[in-house]
């Protein structure tokens, strides 16, 4: 029983060490690595692996070098292969930025990877790339909120409507209402904003694509109907049409506005846009800012941001926006 139980094991070491075409590993190679590991076995053992495992396992070999050239067949469904350390690396990096882009249930799934990615490594020791992991971070521009939670249900169940352009019937809270209302929807995309994870969709008899927060979504089926309509609308272009967060397009705008010297600095080094302009003010240490910017909802929370950094003159639409703003907070402190 011990002896059938190593011979696995080391199967599944020798599978982990062979990488997808183009890449190759010799088997001369291959038996460096499983000594290294612990299985003291000879060339003629692992060669008769190799070729046990060839046909389950979709592998190759080279046959016109010596020593033979082993690769897992490109795409194969069965992945045995150890984590590499520029991927381990990557993953460890990109934990922390998709917590922002998806719902927790979503990043329950991936926690294995994961912790497979630390875990790897951790072992590495001196290796260069376990000291970059430990000394890079990456932190969000401004305070970010906690991701709305979604149950693993819906979310399961959301994402498989949207994968497989199937209807979803759903039990929705609507924010403006207060109120749940049931709905059979027609999943089209998916957009991560912020905190806030939005399936974009038709509602069933209606044509109109709009979006529907995943976390207010208190029931979700999804069902053994075909969604109707376009599987492939083009979210570019729903975003920038003024799908998302504007009643139409969005258009551009030039933004004129003086700023405050540490604004100025700081837009010379991260600009607003790629046709802006920095100039000084005369009897001035504060600069005049020209962009060409949208003219969305986020540009204008930018602009309220800056609080006293900013002094816009145009557009007009914004100058009325942040004297208004200015006003309700003034009566709000009154």
């Amino acid at each position: 029983m011990s002896e059938a139980k190593d011979t696995l094991l080391r199967m599944f070491a020798l599978l982990r060490l062979i990488p997808e075409f183009p890449g190759h590993i010799a088997s001369t190679t291959l038996l460096e690595k499983l000594r290294d590991r612990g299985f003291f076995v000879d060339m003629r053992t692992v060669q008769r692996d190799l070729n046990r495992l060839s046909t389950p396992f979709s592998l190759m070999c080279d046959e016109s070098v010596s020593p033979y050239r082993w690769s897992f067949t490109k795409d194969a469904e069965l992945d045995l292969r150890e984590m590499d350390p520029s991927t381990a690396l990557v993953l460890y990096l990109a934990q922390d930025h998709l917590k922002s882009l998806l719902p927790q249930s979503a990043l329950d799934l991936l926690a294995p990877q994961f912790n497979r990615a630390r875990n790897y490594l951790e072992g590495l020791g001196q290796n260069g790339l376990s000291h970059w992991a430990r000394r890079v971070r990456a932190v969000p521009n401004g305070r970010a909120l906690v991701p709305a939670p979604i149950p693993l249900q819906i979310w399961d169940q959301v994402s498989t409507a949207l994968l497989e352009h199937r209807q979803l019937r759903v039990l929705y809270l609507s924010r403006s209402k207060a109120t749940l209302k049931e709905m059979r929807l027609h999943p089209v995309g998916f957009i991560s904003r912020h905190s806030i994870s939005y399936l974009i969709a038709t509602v069933d008899g209606y044509s109109d694509v709009i979006q529907f927060a995943v976390h207010r979504i208190r029931e979700a089926e999804c069902l053994d109907l075909p969604a109707v309509g376009d599987a492939d609308v083009d979210l570019d272009e729903y975003l920038n049409g003024g799908g998302f967060n504007s009643a139409g397009p969005v258009p551009m705008v030039e933004l004129k506005a003086d700023v405050s010297p540490q604004i100025a600095w700081h837009l010379g080094e991260t600009p607003l846009s790629q046709e802006q302009t920095i100039e000084y003010l005369p009897g001035s240490d504060w600069k005049r800012l020209k962009a060409c910017v949208p003219q969305d909802q986020e540009t204008l929370w930018w602009i309220f941001g800056l609080n006293e950094n900013i002094r816009v003159h145009e557009p007009q639409i914004w100058v009325d926006a942040v004297k208004e703003k200015a006003e309700r907070v003034r009566q709000l402190y009154a």
